[in-house]
């Protein structure tokens, strides 16, 4: 994959460093999260692992400022996060965080090739350095002979490629893997997983991998566990950190 001129191509180093971060609904007795303390290097691959319902997707949605914290800090590059008006959480979300769902998010009325060049567009990109970036991207996952081709004209795989695709392209400093493999048979999750990671170690990008799989956990630099919105355990992987 080709680097670019435009504002998505910015590598500054990434930490993001939360603190006593915690967040509740209105009128619930117990809370989703409970003070979370976490910090993560750049280029650092680690899985947050835990049941459905204990926090692992509320935590992204708060990191990344799809929702707000009530109490606690949470900092990129730098940046609080929690401090941001609506309007600068959403750009700083653009510009350096990227993500990869389990139920792939393309739009349905866009080809492959224009799902990707979409994002470059928003992030400054002129149109005709946004398709040239795009094709490279497809490029980067096999997939540049599908380019005109709609989401639904694609296996669930080849979805999941593009949106990994569109997730490198806008070299993002932190990607949020949502159960990345969780609508995809056994097979073809294994060989995207593969290729997740190998992008990643490309592009030395700091990656935060959502999944309830112990077995994909261990292919990560750490294991983060949540049990009812609190971190248990957060422990490394010796054999892949070193």
């Amino acid at each position: 994959m080709k680097s670019h001129s435009c504002e998505t191509g910015r590598r500054a180093p990434l930490l993001l460093d939360i603190r006593n971060l915690a967040f509740g609904y209105d009128g619930a007795d117990t809370p989703v999260l409970a003070d979370i303390d976490l910090s993560l290097a750049q280029g650092e691959v680690l899985a947050l692992l835990g049941n459905s319902g204990c926090g692992k997707s509320t935590l992204l949605n708060l990191i990344s400022g799809i929702e707000v914290a009530r109490k606690g800090s949470v900092l990129i590059d730098g940046v609080e996060m929690i401090g941001l008006d609506d309007r600068s959480r959403t750009l700083k979300r653009r510009r350096d965080i990227g993500f990869i769902y389990q139920f792939f998010n393309l739009i349905p009325t866009l080809t492959a090739l224009e799902n990707i060049a979409l994002v470059l567009e928003l992030n400054g990109c002129s149109g005709a350095e946004s398709t040239v970036l795009a094709m490279d991207a497809l490029a980067s996952v096999e997939l540049q002979s599908r380019a005109g081709q709609y989401p639904d004209q694609l296996s669930g795989g080849e979805q999941q490629r593009v949106a990994i695709a569109r997730a490198f392209a806008s070299q993002a400093q932190i990607l949020f893997a949502d159960e990345p493999t969780g609508n995809l048979d056994s097979a073809t999750g294994a060989r995207v997983i593969d290729l997740l990671f190998a992008l990643n170690q490309e592009y030395a990008t700091t990656l935060v991998l959502v999944t309830h799989d112990d077995r994909l956990a261990r292919k990560c630099h750490r294991t983060v566990r949540l049990v009812a919105g609190e971190v248990v355990s957060d422990d490394i992987n010796e054999e892949v950190a070193a």
